[in-house]
């Protein structure tokens, strides 16, 4: 996901230039991704590429000036930029299983030694549901629950920080819980559950806290900050149902419905 670090500058220089170096970044990616896909067509499904791309494209919207301005005036607007970094597009991006690709697309040697590197302890840690919950769903209750918020509107490099947190934190928990790639030591299915539902009900908390509370204070009217905290509760629980669709895809297609019927006792 190196495309995000162009928002580290993209706030200190014009507008034009940092949001024109994005979308290059993006269209390059999408490219990328098309390429692979078309010389493996056969290893993903049809609708993998489809993902993917939706999930560029709710970047594009996410990075477009008019939401970027809107976002960086409005707690309306950064609330629905944020679903759109931090739930939405990881869903498409994830989905599309571009790790499969990539993993087919370099050496061997090079595919082994990534295999490896998510076998190591730290990385195995990181990528944990429990760790990838914690980065996405605490980061932000310590966004919108502080003073951070606020510091992030005055100073361009938090501002861009953020961004890059919102999308590399949705994409490892979106990858944790239900992510299509291969990965050696994988929690269990039951975990992964468990860890999804706490951190579906805690997300919906935080909106709940946002709305009763007035969080984060100080930089919107109360009706304001209640229509943003109505935008997270709603918009986080349609991202949230799409994963865990994908998370029970998963899981009957590894323990599909018994189809011998049971005995009937007289």
């Amino acid at each position: 996901m190196a495309f995000v670090s162009t928002m580290l500058i993209s706030d200190t220089l014009s507008p034009s230039v940092g949001t024109g170096g994005v979308f290059i970044i993006l269209i390059a990616l999408l490219a990328l991704y098309l390429q692979a896909h078309y010389r493996f067509r056969r290893v993903l499904s049809p609708w993998r590429p489809l993902s993917f791309t939706l999930g560029i494209a709710l970047l594009f919207i996410a990075f477009s000036p008019p939401l970027m301005v809107f976002a960086h005036h409005d707690l309306r607007g950064h609330m629905l930029q944020h679903l759109l970094l931090g739930m939405f597009a990881p869903l498409g991006l994830i989905l599309g299983a571009p790790g499969t690709l990539l993993l087919r697309s370099v050496p061997v040697s090079m595919a082994r030694r990534l295999v490896a590197l998510l076998a190591t302890r730290p990385v195995r840690i990181l990528i944990h549901p429990v760790s990838a919950a914690l980065l996405d769903i605490g980061g932000m209750y310590v966004l919108y629950l502080t003073p951070l918020y606020a510091l992030s509107m005055t100073n361009p490099v938090i501002h861009g920080l953020l961004h890059v947190h919102f999308i590399l934190s949705g994409c490892l928990f979106t990858w944790a819980i239900a992510g299509p790639d291969p990965a050696p030591h994988r929690p269990t299915l039951k975990l992964r559950l468990a860890v999804l539902f706490v951190a579906t009900a805690a997300h919906a908390t935080l909106a709940k806290v946002m709305y009763g509370f007035g969080f984060p204070r100080g930089v919107a009217s109360t009706s304001d900050v209640q229509a943003a905290a109505q935008w997270m509760y709603y918009g986080g629980d349609a991202a949230e149902l799409i994963l865990i669709i994908a998370f029970f895809t998963i899981w009957f297609r590894r323990y599909p419905r018994r189809t011998t019927p049971r005995s009937i006792s007289a």
